[in-house]
């Protein structure tokens, strides 16, 4: 009794939903075009293309709201869909307090810092590491302001974002052509003797740290640490997909809107990172607001108020794409009854998360007003490289499976929902009765059929579990034995080499699998090389991050399996459908019978059987 016990709870923790993406039926007003998603994916983007690849496919494939959760939940399982889900609302509720903390000081900046000054002097909060030095209330009224923006309507802000993100555009084309007008090629060859010489000379108490100069002044490693630190703000793409049901053609607009977004925020960044350290030496810059003083350093004054303006815009439309995709992540979580239910209503004139917006707007404005928000920043970063870990596996799971499968055939059948296309589905190839659904060595490399089955799915699940775990171990010998590895260690080198053999096997097995030919509007391009690459990367700047960032994320996902374990566990929308038409295991084992003969019941003869 208790193992049976154990066993329903376990299948209630990897049960998948079933979404109807035939269907234009939505709660959300369907308002946005292309044009609009590559304006929110710029703006808020503005580098994870392979993440951004896998997510294009996703959005073709599930255009409705949610994003990663949503195509975890519909792959995975509900225990990783909540894990994404909640990882995205930290990485977006964490993005837009410090955004908005930005934004706060770069207007500061160019008011010759009379808002800190002020603070300071009158507010200091005393507790360095953990409260930031004052109370950002200017910070706290912007969140606020764009709350209110975001509950009036998707259209209206939308015109807002696409207005910033112009003006963004046209002041980064500025920056890139004048910055290589201005810039000197000598500062990629710095040496030491330069920094010396700017220290002395310095105005400032302290320089930044020097490094071994030139073009890579921290080495390849510090290039690694520094992606691994900022990959929070490349979460542009994640908020174009949790538009699907408000894009008026979500399976055309998500894919072009992506990669459209990816491929002008690349030239975007590589021109703007080279402009700015052509126009001055990396260890002067400010980091609070290092574009207005780049222009200031090289004796253009007028400029540096100009591009102070752009900074502002361009601050304006990443704190609205970090706050428009948050309280839709949360409607959808709420929605499925994974978080508390009140959060997934609707307001009847304007059609936007209206609860959502509100709630994760105030504890946004609350994490702006109080925290230090420089040790939380890596912390983003994890929860946003998780997401897309589980986004490239998703893709790399679903590619191989059978579509749809015959259990969502009878589901259809029971409720009456396209009857007239079941027959020829149920009698073609790919739903062909399988004599055999257990795995052997030869189907591993050479598979039976040239369509996805049972069979072949199963081999993807594991095969991606296990190269999961591979791909985690070599991570971790590459971040914490590196040295070793260069001095020709042998027990290091001979582990690595294996885990890449194994890598390898897993990949090849992978690969000779078939593939579901099921017509998409966009697909990822070298499955299966491009998810793993995809799965890698993330994986590995997720173990350059600190052990402190570590410790913090797990404080909360604790919160999170407490939410999940006492709340949505028990009141999902898949639990209570499960509870309202139980189907015991004899009852299921003729149901799949049945299918597997290809036999298809009449509705009245099918609910007999689940009574049975």
């Amino acid at each position: 009794m208790p193992s049976k016990i154990m066993e329903n709870f376990g299948k209630k923790l990897i049960r998948r939903r079933n979404v109807d993406c035939n269907t234009d039926e939505t709660r959300f007003v369907r308002c946005l075009t292309t044009i609009d998603l590559i304006a929110l994916g710029v703006g808020s983007t503005l580098g994870a293309v392979l993440a951004g690849l896998c997510y294009a496919e996703f959005g073709a494939r599930v255009p409705k709201t949610g994003s990663a959760y949503l195509y975890s939940y519909v792959t995975v399982g509900e225990i990783w869909a909540f894990i994404t889900g909640w990882n995205l609302i930290l990485s977006y509720m964490l993005g837009t307090a410090s955004v908005a903390r930005a934004w706060s000081s770069t207007f500061d900046n160019l008011i010759g810092r009379k808002i800190s000054i002020f603070f300071e002097s009158h507010l200091n909060m005393n507790c360095p590491g953990v409260l930031a030095t004052y109370p950002d209330i200017f910070a706290v009224i912007l969140i606020l302001l764009l709350t209110g923006l975001l509950a009036f309507g998707v259209s209206e802000s939308a015109l807002v974002n696409k207005i910033f993100t112009a003006i963004n555009l046209m002041v980064l084309c500025f920056v890139i052509i004048t910055g290589f007008v201005k810039g000197d090629i000598k500062n990629w060859q710095l040496t030491e003797s330069d920094y010396n010489e700017t220290y002395i000379n310095s105005t400032e108490s302290k320089a930044g740290t020097f490094g071994s100069g030139g073009f890579t002044p921290f080495g390849f490693f510090g290039v690694l640490t520094g992606a691994a630190t900022c990959f929070y703000a490349f979460v542009g793409f994640d908020c174009i997909a949790t538009t699907g049901e408000e894009a008026k053609n979500p399976q055309k607009s998500i894919p072009i809107g992506i990669v459209v977004s990816l491929l002008i925020c690349f030239v975007a960044y590589f021109g703007v990172s080279a402009a700015l350290t052509l126009m001055m030496p990396y260890y002067i810059l400010n980091k609070k607001s290092p574009l207005p003083e780049a222009f200031k350093y090289v004796g253009w004054e007028p400029a540096h108020y100009l591009v102070a303006f752009g900074s502002l815009c361009a601050l304006s439309t990443s704190l609205l794409g970090s706050m428009f995709p948050m309280p839709r992540v949360i409607y959808a979580m709420a929605e499925d009854g994974l978080l508390f239910r009140f959060l997934g209503n609707t307001h009847k004139k304007t059609k936007t998360p209206v609860h959502a917006t509100i709630v994760s707007g105030i504890v946004a404005a609350i994490m702006a007003l109080l925290f230090d928000l420089d040790v939380l920043v890596d912390l983003m970063s994890i929860g946003t490289l998780l997401a897309y870990t589980l986004v490239a596996a998703c893709v790399l799971i679903l590619r191989y499976q059978p579509s749809p499968n015959k259990r969502d055939l009878y589901e259809m059948t029971e409720f009456g929902e396209k009857k007239s296309s079941l027959a020829s589905q149920m009698n073609s190839e790919d739903y062909q009765a399988e004599e055999n659904t257990s795995v052997s060595l030869k189907l591993l490399f050479k598979p039976e059929r040239h369509t996805p089955t049972k069979c072949s799915g199963l081999i993807i699940y594991i095969s991606v579990g296990i190269l999961s775990i591979v791909l985690t171990c070599i991570c971790i010998v590459l971040a914490k034995w590196l040295e070793e590895l260069f001095n020709g260690h042998v027990i290091w080198m001979t582990v690595l080499v294996m885990l890449c053999i194994v890598v390898a096997i897993i990949t090849f097995i992978i690969w000779k699998q078939p593939q579901n030919e099921t017509s998409l509007s966009f697909k990822v391009p070298l499955l299966p090389f491009l998810p793993i690459v995809s799965m890698f990367i993330n994986v590995y700047l997720m173990v350059m991050l600190d052990l402190g960032t570590w410790i913090r994320f797990g404080i909360w996902m604790f919160i999170g399996f407490v939410i999940y374990f006492g709340y949505g566990v028990w009141n999902s929308s898949e639990n209570q459908r499960s509870s309202f038409n139980p189907v015991d295991s004899d009852s299921q084992e003729k149901m799949d019978k049945m299918l597997d003969c290809n036999i298809l019941l009449p509705i009245e003869k099918t609910k007999e059987i689940s009574t049975a």
